[in-house]
């Protein structure tokens, strides 16, 4: 595969994590964003100490401007962005008449608006070199929806409604736009569920366990080669067949 520079958001969360790995180990430049400086140069570190050299670059994707500054900083250290995935995400818990402003809007600007911010900034470039791959790293609960998650779902949906507005818009660029949505993952945020709650969770999955990240890493690999040019617009459900949906 041809060595590409890459910018995936939320790089450092356990899901981000993985993609930032596979993506390095596949010989790409690699850089993510960081709200925390201190806790981001830690996992540097940890990136250091597998051998991996990540840049990391102060940004926050809920904000255009800043969203602007981090690409140009991420372009400095890597170069023209080409593989872009928007991984950033947060919840808000909580059911639909309890929630309050503050809660819906957080999570739609973090994991829906962000995909505005960010992708404005690398299109551009992507549409003059003739290439580029962008991703959405969406929800099964996009798909199915979930009880006390209307803010999320809402925003996982809308994630993959602008990834095929996007896909049609550039494909004559040689630019492919994906959604990989993720089934439960074993994450830290996970795991820190009670055990009778995930317990619940698991009985639901066909395969009868959680995912991996790194099984989330490969998804979103897979649309990343020359090969993958004729798939665009697509959302991969990455599940265990929790939610088997068209």
């Amino acid at each position: 595969m041809t060595a590409r520079n890459a910018l995936v958001t939320g790089g450092t969360g356990g899901i981000g994590t993985a993609i930032v790995e596979k993506l390095a180990h596949l010989g790409h430049r690699v850089a993510t964003n960081y709200r925390d400086e201190a806790k981001a140069k830690a996992w540097q570190a940890k990136m250091k100490d597998k051998g991996l050299d990540v840049a990391i670059v102060p940004g926050d994707v809920a904000d255009f401007e800043s969203a602007a500054a981090m690409v140009k900083a991420a372009e400095t250290a890597v170069g023209p962005i080409g593989i872009l995935v928007n991984n950033a995400g947060i919840t808000r818990d909580g059911t639909f008449h309890k929630m309050n402003p503050k809660q819906w809007h957080d999570v739609i600007a973090t994991n829906l608006d962000s995909c505005f911010n960010v992708t404005r900034h690398v299109i551009d470039g992507m549409r003059e070199r003739k290439w580029g791959r962008i991703i959405q790293i969406s929800s099964i609960n996009g798909q199915k929806g979930q009880y006390g998650q209307a803010n999320y779902a809402a925003a996982k949906a809308g994630m993959h409604g602008f990834t095929i507005s996007l896909a049609q818009e550039n494909a004559k660029f040689g630019i492919t736009v994906n959604t990989v949505s993720p089934g439960y993952i074993g994450t830290d945020m996970v795991m820190a569920v009670p055990e009778e709650v995930r317990a619940k969770i698991t009985a639901q999955i066909p395969t009868g366990r959680l995912g991996r990240p790194d099984e989330i890493a490969y998804a979103v690999a897979f649309f990343l080669p020359d090969e993958a040019a004729w798939i665009t617009g697509a959302n991969l459900s990455a599940n265990g067949g929790h939610y088997m949906g068209w």
